[in-house]
């Protein structure tokens, strides 16, 4: 096929905000602090070694041994790990939940993304030191949302239930849904060592967030990955003066409402709460409120004076979660942080936060789209230039795909526009005839233009049902790769898990994503396997 790539903005997947975002419109820039071009990573780094406390390196490379210590990783993990202490040392991040078995084929794109950049910064910029970090979102409570993944069509559901931190909850019952998975993933070697990394990952670890962090450190700890488990209390020590913060002065409500104001004519993310803050424990994870003087955690009788929950926080700061609003504000804090890699969707809710990050000092990051994938198999490759369909042809909507498809195809002119036109200007010219004469006329002339046209469209609309019959077989064809490659009409890299590519692919899958993808270039990859 002529191209392996399109680029966001004519995938036709992405808003319209996150599209003026890409094409860096002027109404925008006052959301962001740096576009991510090669360039603007000088000034970052500048602007975050002068602001970011390095007080807090010693905790973080601490928390980060212990959450270490019972896996084993690479060398360059390792050094990495080690090299946080240094206070030229940078990190680039992603975050994901804790979805089972890595949920959708999108995990493996967003920490290649990091990987990669880091690897290209390391390059541009050599005095300074760049580590990739997956932040495992282990606070999150709606295990609704990761307690399942896709493959090769069938949905395996864990049935389990979880009201607190899904990184706590417990992994046992997992060894009946292995048993279901592993039979229908087969027998060959690349299926093998499939089931073996879900045994170690799943059934070898006492809860989620151990297992995800296994999962992810034995597919891309050779590259370096950094894994933290920010659900830790030596670490919300050092977010302790922005939990009070929260708290007394709620600056996140204020000021993210304002920004709101200015992306009216978008799709608004997410709304701030006047706390943007969880009460958590082992088995809950609830908001709180502030009414009539008193701090109250939703849903339960727990309840706090100004007095108290200061203390609280003071004294036991990991009780406090932070929200979808707060947390990156906690990732800047605690992360000497560059770069924020995700999706449009997270992209677009950290459009929100610049006025608050700059109310309460903290430098705001530089916001990176993700990269995004199509996998292709070669016999898929070879369908499409069969058919002689374009990428562009493949990421329209279907019906549209279908109706160019018989525009194309048709040996007759099924495009009535030219006829339209014709008819429109013949009625213009009898419509100046009639007011010249009788204007009661102009009614009646009105009324068949009307119906003529209806007779066309009509008319059109026949001649396209009659051709889509007559090419039934080949827009089948069609319609057929193209559900294979975008299942249930949505992008592949949502629906699918990596095991379904692994399975044909093995190891050299991940190779294959890191030889090819470059996240600065901010387009939709397509690769053939």
């Amino acid at each position: 096929m002529p191209n392996d790539c399109i680029s966001y903005q004519k995938s036709g997947y992405f808003t319209p905000l996150m599209n003026d975002y890409l094409d860096q419109n002027p109404k925008l820039q006052s959301l962001y602090n740096r576009f991510p071009t090669f360039e603007n990573f000088e000034a970052q780094i500048v602007e975050k070694q002068n602001n970011f406390n390095n007080s807090h390196r010693a905790s973080l490379v601490s928390v980060l041994q212990k959450q270490y210590a019972e896996i084993e990783i690479s060398h360059l993990t390792q050094q990495n790990i080690e090299s946080l202490k240094v206070n030229n040392t940078f990190t680039v991040t992603t975050g994901h939940q804790l979805n089972l078995f890595s949920g959708p084929l999108y995990f493996l794109y967003k920490i290649i993304s990091v990987i990669n950049l880091t690897t290209e910064l390391k390059v541009k910029y050599p005095a300074y030191n760049f580590v990739p970090i997956y932040w495992m979102a282990t606070e999150d409570h709606d295990f609704e949302e990761i307690n399942y993944f896709n493959f090769k069509g069938k949905k395996f559901r864990w049935n389990a239930e979880s009201t607190g931190p899904v990184g706590r909850l417990s992994t046992e019952g997992l060894a009946d849904f292995f048993e279901i998975f592993s039979q229908e993933l087969g027998s060959s070697t690349n299926a093998e060592k499939l089931k073996k990394l879900f045994q170690e990952a799943y059934l070898n670890h006492g809860n989620l967030a151990d297992a995800t962090r296994y999962l992810a450190n034995a597919l891309f700890s050779a590259h370096g990955l950094v894994i933290i488990d920010a659900d830790n209390a030596d670490l919300k020590r050092n977010f302790i003066p922005y939990i009070k913060e929260e708290l007394i002065q709620q600056t996140a409500h204020k000021k993210v409402h304002e920004t709101i104001e200015k992306l009216k004519e978008y799709t608004i993310q997410v709304n701030p709460r006047e706390i943007n803050l969880f009460y958590i424990e082992d088995n809950l994870r609830e908001r709180i409120i502030y009414e009539n003087g008193k701090y109250s955690v939703n849903n339960t009788k727990i309840e706090f004076s100004e007095t108290e929950i200061l203390t609280l926080a003071e004294s036991n700061p990991e009780k406090f979660s932070p929200n979808v609003i707060m947390r990156p504000l906690y990732q800047e804090v605690i992360l000497p942080n560059l770069c924020y890699i995700g999706g449009g969707g997270e992209i677009a809710y950290w459009l929100e936060l610049k006025s608050f990050f700059d109310a309460v000092k903290i430098s705001f990051p530089i916001l990176l789209v993700r990269n995004s994938v199509l996998l292709a198999t070669e016999k898929q490759l070879k369908k499409a230039d069969k058919l002689n369909l374009s990428w562009n042809d493949l990421f329209s909507k279907q019906s549209d795909l279908v109706n160019n498809k018989v525009q194309i195809l048709s040996e007759i002119d099924i495009d009535l526009s030219l006829l339209k036109t014709q008819l429109q200007t013949q009625f213009s010219i009898l419509n100046e005839i009639t007011t010249k004469t009788d204007p009661s006329f102009v009614g009646a002339v009105k009324a068949q233009e009307i119906k003529q046209i209806k007779g066309l469209e009509n008319l059109e609309k026949r001649l396209l049902k009659a051709e889509k019959l007559k090419l039934k077989d080949t827009l089948t064809r069609i319609t057929d790769l193209q559900n294979e490659l975008f299942p249930n009409q949505s992008l592949q890299e949502r629906q699918a898990n990596f095991s379904e590519f692994y399975i044909e692919s093995g190891e050299h899958l991940i190779a294959k994503l890191i030889e090819r993808l470059n996240p600065l270039e901010q387009r939709f990859d397509i690769i053939g396997l």
